[in-house]
């Protein structure tokens, strides 16, 4: 266990310094950000000093040094927008994501494997098909026409939710929390509907895809022909084996609802790191852009190391040499 935890940690570091390699270097040719900080009244001579200041005279490589050290060092530097440290400015977006991403996976899980189980135990029955065919529709849709249609529906036909903002929120030990009011779980609603949809789906039918594999398998027809109860046969034995690629795509699908939740962030106005990145495009805000791509990479890196963990626990079959 020693062994693996070494190797992924070490795999973990060569995958951040790639990305933030990535991230500096893409991010070199998004524009000029010392026009958007300048007006036309400012001489040409204000403008290399500023240049200057920042550190975009100097050479590449001695700039992206420079970048990393910082970063190893907790040190994210300053926006070119707000002047204010980039650690606080995500600091104070990630509780919205984190829960907004939360609760999406949640819907997706609860619904999901439930919906996949009796889909797959019942494959030719009419609520299946109606399942799947309405499944198909909601994958085929894009994140931003579901939001707009929540919205119509439920925010201006009826008026039953907010459709823009966090609603109220709850200081917990510095963390603003929308889990505590009723107004933040009013205005949460919409936008992890939006959101968990397309995870729901993906979900869904991979767990029946499993769970149809795993019952044609010899070990559950012997059981069946030992007189095993259904209900332990379906749950016991046919869906933990099933859960073993399920959980890869869960894990991979919170990195992505984190990583991608800009749509719908963007759709609700959800004041979380998505909104910020989008904000920071528009202003060629570099060090947020930089901090925002390094951040979602380390949320994968992190989600990755915590499911091959989970691998052994689930099954004791496998071996760390397998997951390695």
């Amino acid at each position: 266990m020693v062994f693996f935890l070494t190797k992924r940690l070490i795999q973990s570091v060569f995958v951040m310094l790639a990305v933030a390699f990535l991230a500096f270097s893409l991010f070199r040719y998004v524009g000029d950000p010392v026009s958007q900080m300048t007006g036309v009244e400012t001489s040409v001579e204000d403008r290399e000093r500023l240049r200057e200041d920042l550190g975009l005279n100097d050479p590449f490589v001695y700039q992206f040094v420079r970048f990393t050290g910082d970063l190893l060092k907790g040190d994210f530097g300053y926006s070119y927008r707000t002047r204010q440290p980039v650690a606080e400015m995500i600091a104070s977006r990630i509780p919205a994501t984190l829960e907004l991403g939360l609760v999406a996976l949640l819907i997706s899980l609860l619904v999901g494997i439930p919906a996949g189980v009796y889909t797959a135990l019942r494959p030719r029955g009419f609520a299946t098909q109606s399942i799947l065919m309405i499944t198909l529709v909601g994958v085929s849709i894009p994140t931003f026409v579901i939001g707009i249609m929540l919205i119509f529906f439920f925010g201006v036909q009826l008026g039953w939710l907010p459709t823009f903002g966090r609603g109220g929120t709850v200081s917990v030990g510095g963390w603003e929390t929308s889990f505590l009011t009723i107004d933040g779980w009013r205005s949460l609603i919409l936008p992890a509907l939006t959101l968990g949809v397309y995870q729901l789906t993906l979900t869904m039918r991979l767990v029946r895809a499993e769970m149809m594999d795993v019952m044609q398998s010899d070990y559950i027809r012997f059981a069946t022909a030992r007189g095993v109860p259904m209900g332990r046969l379906y749950f016991r034995h046919a869906l933990s084996n099933t859960m073993v690629p399920v959980i890869t795509i869960i894990g991979l699908q919170f990195g992505g609802v984190i990583a991608f939740s800009i749509v719908t962030e963007s759709v609700f106005q959800w004041p979380g790191m998505g909104l910020l990145f989008l904000e920071s495009i528009r202003f060629v805000d570099i060090p947020v852009m930089g901090v925002y791509l390094v951040v979602i990479a380390f949320f994968f890196v992190l989600v990755n190391l915590i499911v091959d963990l989970l691998y052994v626990l689930i099954d004791p079959r496998l071996r760390i040499s397998d997951v390695s």
